[in-house]
């Protein structure tokens, strides 16, 4: 990948009102800041990761022992209560304790805390990647808004200049040296940069809107820093480790892995079981104790158990089967999310390099207009041109301005997603 050719330029923004100059401003890295705190996909991606950090516990505890305990009372109306010359008690009180101990199980439980561990993985690589979206998306939303911005500032001053020009043929029609659809022309131009203002200053109250919600902001009663100095300079190497840390690439890395913790799992139900049950019984009541008669009794027992799978018609062998089919689906996605993010880098490389080249043409283009503008300006006091021509050379002035901020923001963007795309956020 070749190198991306370093820029510097300044965005400045003039003749700001009173309400923004109050305003609270807030810089680029102030609004990245408060996205990673406030934005409400990143506190949920927290809590997706949290769940599933409580799931890893509940999965953990399946290796301990499980304890119950019981308590029951019986009383026994005649002819049974005191049946059998008093063999059989009326009032019967029994409590018991038990413990429930797994001792194999086909490898389900480290199997099964090794695929939790994994799901915790994956929801924090799931939230690596929300994390990129939010701050490109705030990048997105404060450039935007200075875009805005400028072309409030633009429009203004286009505005101003219709309005001198306006002055001037109107002195002429009043001198009776022009005639008045000159006038009127630039009138319609003047009334139209009005609207065109106003248009605009919604558009900044939406742009504010967006990225109010994306950095947790109940109002719009902020404003960007209004002068900033980029400095840029792109240079990233597209390798193997580039993609590779991609957290796209790592949570499906990971949902493999997990997945084959699930086949194994599901092959253990092939496998032998062994447990170990304890149980402490206590009984009171009149002549409970089968051995002598007295009035309590207590005990315990235990109880070992194995469990052997014989035959189960295919059916456990066939989920197995069922699990390797979809590893290997999961495989051949990653291989095309591998392939889309090389595409997605060289393509963010490409749009940046056009956007240099939009910047430079976009400069050319005004200096060009703004010499236009100076000759026509020159021409009509001397008499050589009409208004009309002085108009259409604010127009092509007020393009080329248009179509330079365009191409400076257009690159800041640009310059946020090639980054998103090679990892570096």
């Amino acid at each position: 990948m070749n190198k991306i050719k370093s820029i510097s330029f300044i965005l400045l923004l003039v003749g700001l009102d009173v309400s923004a100059q109050n305003a609270t401003i807030l810089p680029l890295d102030t609004c990245l800041s408060k996205a990673l705190e406030q934005n409400k996909r990143i506190k949920a991606a927290d809590f997706e990761i949290e769940a599933a950090k409580a799931t890893k516990k509940s999965v953990d505890a399946n290796a301990f022992p499980e304890f119950d305990a019981s308590l029951m009372g019986i009383y026994l109306g005649k002819p049974l209560g005191g049946g059998f010359n008093g063999m059989i008690p009326e009032a019967i009180a029994s409590g018991s304790v038990n413990a429930t101990i797994p001792i194999y199980v086909g490898g389900k439980i480290i199997n099964g805390k090794a695929a939790a561990a994994k799901a915790i993985e994956i929801y924090e690589a799931q939230k690596r990647m929300t994390v990129a979206d939010v701050l490109l998306s705030t990048k997105k939303a404060y450039w935007q808004i200075i875009q805005v911005k400028e072309k409030i500032e633009l429009a203004k001053k286009y505005e101003l200049m219709l309005a001198a020009l306006e002055t001037d043929l109107n002195n002429s029609y009043n001198a009776g040296l022009i005639y008045k659809n000159d006038l009127l022309r630039v009138q319609v131009s003047r009334n139209e940069a009005k609207l065109a203002i106003e248009k605009a200053q919604d558009g900044l109250e939406l742009a504010k809107l967006n990225l109010a919600l994306l950095i947790g902001l109940k109002d719009i009663s902020f404003d960007v820093q209004d002068q900033v100095v980029i400095t840029l300079v792109a240079d990233a190497t597209q390798t193997e480790n580039t993609v590779a840390a991609r957290p796209e690439i790592d949570m499906l890395n990971k949902s493999i892995e997990a997945m084959e913790f699930q086949k194994k799992i599901t092959r253990g139900d092939n496998l032998p079981t062994i447990g170990l049950a304890v149980s402490g019984l206590g009984t009171a009541g009149k002549r409970v104790n089968i051995k002598d008669g007295s009035n309590t009794m207590f005990t315990y027992y235990g109880v070992l158990s194995i469990s052997v799978p014989i035959f189960d018609w295919g059916k456990t062998s066939n989920k197995v089967k069922e699990q390797s089919f979809k590893i290997a689906a999961q495989q051949e996605q990653l291989e095309n999310t591998k392939e889309l993010i090389n595409l997605e880098i060289q393509h963010a490389e490409l749009m940046l390099k056009q956007s240099l080249r939009q910047i430079e043409v976009a400069e050319q283009s005004l200096v060009q207009a703004d010499e236009n503008l100076k000759l026509a300006d020159d021409r009509l006091k001397s008499g050589t041109i009409v208004g009309k021509d002085v108009q259409e050379a604010q127009a092509i002035w007020q393009n080329a301005y248009s179509k330079l901020i365009d191409a400076r923001i257009e690159y800041m963007i640009n310059e946020a997603t090639y980054k998103k795309a090679v990892g570096l956020n």
